[in-house]
């Protein structure tokens, strides 16, 4: 990992305030992750939103992605502190093919810039799911042809050290999904609830459950700075791992919250 060697990562290893655990803050993330201490999180996951493009009109953005990824790279910078010594930071991010803008190899640029390790690149081959788009460039010609995208990006990334300390017991993950999983290509359906919990964007269960049995310990604590309507959160809730989530929308907030409050009924009445 020549491009991490020389990083002045602290190995000293904190705790998450006991207020925070377990919580849906809604905030500005930069401002909250301000608070709280180093090294202090197990392992990030999210999909940053691209631009706010799935909410404003895309001709009047153009001028916003110097600023959107300023804004971006300051809260990933703040990720990166709070992350542990051995932690993991999961992107799950999708290449911007419209506006011709590689946001994978952007981000993944900052991250090795800032002695992050790149442990590995997943793909996560949505079942042709954005094939449905009819728009093609220049039909039948060379001239520009649009390139159509079925998947999407997770990459992982380690502070410090690839190895994650953790006991034993808490690994949760069995054989066959272990075998499975570690083959970078995963077939998952999309998401297909985002209008019922009015979210554009959102990533299907099955994905975070792969990434937090493959990359976390049970009890680890899992964080999203993007939380939304609340998928990493829920899923770490009944994966037995800690959870903070954090999102500017009350809306949002307030969904996520009553996803775990829904899921904890549905794990109760399933004990019963």
């Amino acid at each position: 990992h020549y491009y991490a060697n020389d990083n002045n990562f602290s190995k000293i290893n904190t705790e998450l305030p006991p207020e925070y655990e377990n919580k849906i803050i809604c905030a500005d993330s930069l401002q909250f992750l301000k608070k709280l201490p180093d090294n202090c999180i197990d392992i990030i996951f999210t999909s940053p939103p691209y631009n706010f493009g799935l909410e404003y009109d895309t001709h009047n953005d153009t001028a916003m992605w110097n600023d959107y990824f300023n804004m971006l790279f300051g809260i990933f910078l703040e990720c990166i502190r709070v992350l542990k010594y051995g932690g993991r930071f999961v992107v799950n991010v999708q290449p911007l093919y419209s506006d011709y803008i590689p946001i994978h190899h952007i981000i993944s640029n900052f991250f090795i810039q800032n002695k992050m390790i790149w442990k590995g690149e997943i793909i996560w081959e949505k079942n042709n799911y954005n094939c449905k788009y009819s728009s093609w460039g220049s039909w039948k010609s060379p001239s520009s042809p649009y390139l159509k995208y079925t998947w999407e990006f997770v990459e992982v990334y380690c502070k410090g050290d690839l190895k994650k300390q953790g006991k034993k017991e808490n690994i949760d993950i069995t054989d066959e999904e272990f075998k499975s999983w570690v083959v970078a290509k995963w077939s998952i359906a999309p998401e297909r609830n985002m209008r019922e919990f009015g979210h554009p964007a959102m990533f299907p269960e099955n994905l975070v459950e792969r990434v937090l049995k493959l990359f976390s310990y049970k009890n680890d604590i899992v964080m999203d700075p993007f939380n939304g309507a609340g998928t990493t959160t829920v899923v770490a809730k009944k994966a037995g791992r800690r959870y903070l989530g954090i999102d500017i929308s009350e809306e949002y907030c307030t969904t996520a919250e009553k996803r775990i409050y829904d899921s904890e009924l549905g794990q109760q009445s399933f004990l019963k």
